[in-house]
């Protein structure tokens, strides 16, 4: 028994995160998957949003830091992004503790479809740059960042995908500049989320640590 759940559920669940971090790898949304797998396995609403937080969170930490290296990071806009991210993501997070499970649970089944759809239909993304006024891109950056760094922690999946919608589509940033700002502000709402949730007691951490390394 692992967090007071059998072994073979434990490994079910960390062959769906593995799957969903492939998923996420190629185009984004695994947490589409992954938040359902923890759901079937049995764990209550906000164990299993919490505990795929963690999981997630571990797995994909170092990503960011590919694009740092390749410098595709526009710091003006990325580091009060950070900040935006993070403080939304604990508002989310808190928001979502302190709902009931029960209408949690069909608020969720509600989001998910929206979510999966919107996924579906996303269009190829811009390569170049193009013309827009510095400030009016610094207030959508920063607003996508606490609005759904706020989203990222109350639930999640599809995160990264919509801030890559709007920071190419909306803030007119291209394709390599915006994935990497897209990374430092998701692992950010990640980092608000998961110190949220475990602050509130909502993390069964050997369970999301066995699922980080598969998702790894």
């Amino acid at each position: 028994m692992i967090s007071g759940y059998p072994i073979w559920v434990v490994l079910l669940i960390g062959c769906g995160v593995f799957c969903a971090s492939f998923v996420d790898a190629i185009g984004g949304g695994g947490g589409i998957i992954s938040v359902p797998v923890y759901l079937l396995a049995g764990l209550p609403t906000h164990f299993a949003l919490g505990t795929n937080k963690l999981s997630s969170g571990l797995g994909t930490a170092a990503s960011p830091f590919r694009y740092l290296k390749n410098g595709f990071v526009d710091w003006k806009l990325a580091i009060p992004s950070v900040g935006f991210a993070l403080y939304g993501a604990h508002l989310g997070t808190k928001l979502q503790i302190a709902l009931d499970e029960r209408y949690l649970k069909y608020l969720l089944l509600i989001v998910l479809p929206v979510v999966a759809f919107v996924m579906l239909r996303q269009k190829k993304f811009p390569e170049e740059k193009r013309e827009i006024n510095r400030k009016l891109q610094m207030l959508i950056v920063w607003s996508a960042s606490f609005l759904v760094g706020g989203y990222d922690g109350f639930y999640g999946p599809g995160t990264g995908t919509f801030l890559l919608l709007i920071f190419c589509n909306f803030a007119k940033m291209d394709m390599r500049t915006a994935s990497g700002n897209v990374k430092v502000v998701n692992l950010s709402s990640n980092i608000g989320a998961v110190v949220t949730s475990i602050l509130a007691g909502k993390v069964l951490f050997p369970i999301g640590i066995i699922a980080a390394v598969f998702s790894m």
